[in-house]
């Protein structure tokens, strides 16, 4: 006991390290989406130690704000309401918990049978294109700034070392908030009127069907990413997590936590591949470590100026940031391509792709009753049913353990 006594001041201090690693996006994406900054922190910090019981804590992992649903988040809003979108956010959880259970009973083949890389790349690269529109009309409200984050988010993601290459959204928000100040440009009146201690803002969820059915199909980007995570964080700790707790396991956390996130008001969660970074780098894989990091979140979204300070940031500053994350996003589908070894020589595979890419990023709606799909969701539904129909199924994503 005295032990971990001595190594109690050494380990807060790297959970807090690992905090600042996971900040920026964590609360990236709750201000992308329109909901108070404190939710996400308060989610993900217990999302994180809810995703630890289930894994026996053995996996060393900490659950942010997932960027994959910032797209379907605001369209489902517009369309069904915010309340209403969380039932379809709790409903992603549920498809977790669902795909968890078929993991323990037929293994991960099942995963790759449905959802292989001809499917999986072009659901990604919609994800991250589907606002880019956005991003431009964010970052116009003034260019200066805009592009001080943006430039200043590129520096250290490809000229910098060490942790600092893994904060590059924290720095372009801080770099462009700072010129923000200095050009007389950021309104403090959320700073000032913030309480020191303050609840997060929790937003009770509204049964939606229509929402449900909208979210459901775009589980299906983040499930695939989920089984590449473990597999990368068990290389760098040299264990096979896959195993041992097992992939149903880490699936069936990740699904109660994002349920739990819906449930309170908040964005999904994902393993954050910032964070398996800065373990690679640092080479401290003791969960603990993780665990001191999701407290030290709970405790940050109880603090109502950070809340304050969050909301204050300047449209064109985040803007900034989106033309660089949401390309980085539709980068991450061509290299899912790549990687995979997916052959687009075959004209099956190049239909599936030009056509998830159209369905998505084209805006198509198909309305059956009271309900309607579109956009994301749509667009990997018909990516998964062409997979299934035509001939000769493409190659699955490559996950080396």
């Amino acid at each position: 006991m005295s032990e971990k006594l001595k190594e109690l001041p050494r380990n807060t201090v790297l959970g807090i390290q690992f905090l600042f690693v996971a900040f920026g996006a964590t609360v990236l994406v709750p201000l992308l989406v329109g909901i108070n900054p404190s939710i996400a922190l308060f989610s993900a910090g217990v999302g994180t130690l809810i995703f630890h019981l289930v894994t026996r804590g053995m996996v060393p992992v900490f659950l942010g704000s997932s960027f994959a649903f910032i797209a379907p988040i605001v369209e489902a809003t517009r369309l069904f309401g915010f309340a209403g979108t969380l039932s379809g956010l709790i409903a992603v959880g549920a498809v977790y918990m669902v795909m968890s259970a078929i993991i323990k009973w037929r293994g991960i083949v099942i995963v790759e049978k449905f959802f292989p890389s001809v499917v999986v790349g072009p659901v990604i690269m919609v994800i991250g294109l589907s606002l880019a529109s956005v991003g431009v009309n964010m970052a116009q409200t003034d260019w200066l700034i805009a592009l001080v984050a943006l430039l200043t988010a590129l520096f250290v993601v490809v000229f910098t070392r060490g942790l600092i290459k893994l904060i590059p959204v924290f720095c372009g928000i801080v770099a462009g908030y700072l010129v923000a100040v200095l050009l007389g440009k950021v309104d403090f009146s959320p700073v000032t009127e913030a309480a020191w201690f303050a609840f997060p803002d929790f937003t009770k969820p509204e049964l939606h069907w229509g929402a449900i059915i909208y979210m459901i199909p775009v589980a299906i980007a983040p499930l695939i990413e989920h089984v590449g995570d473990m597999y990368a964080i068990g290389a760098v700790a040299e264990k096979n997590f896959v195993r041992k707790p097992g992939l149903h396991r880490t699936m069936l956390g990740d699904g109660i936590a994002t349920a739990f996130a819906g449930f309170v008001g908040s964005v999904p969660n994902t393993t954050y591949s910032e964070v398996t970074g800065a373990i690679s780098l640092t080479k401290v894989t003791n969960p603990v470590i993780l665990r001191i990091s999701a407290i030290t979140a709970i405790v940050f979204s109880l603090i109502g100026k950070v809340s304050g300070v969050l909301k204050s940031i300047p449209q064109s500053v985040l803007g900034g940031i989106m033309l660089l994350l949401f390309g980085m996003i539709a980068t991450v589908g061509i290299k899912t391509l790549i990687d995979s070894g997916a052959n687009l020589n075959r004209t099956r595979n190049q239909v599936i792709v030009s056509i998830v890419l159209t369905v998505g990023i084209g805006g198509a709606v198909i309305n059956f009753g009271n309900f309607s799909m579109a956009g994301i969701g749509l667009s990997a539904v018909v990516g998964v049913l062409l997979n299934l129909i035509l001939p000769d199924r493409s190659k699955p994503v490559k996950m080396n353990p």
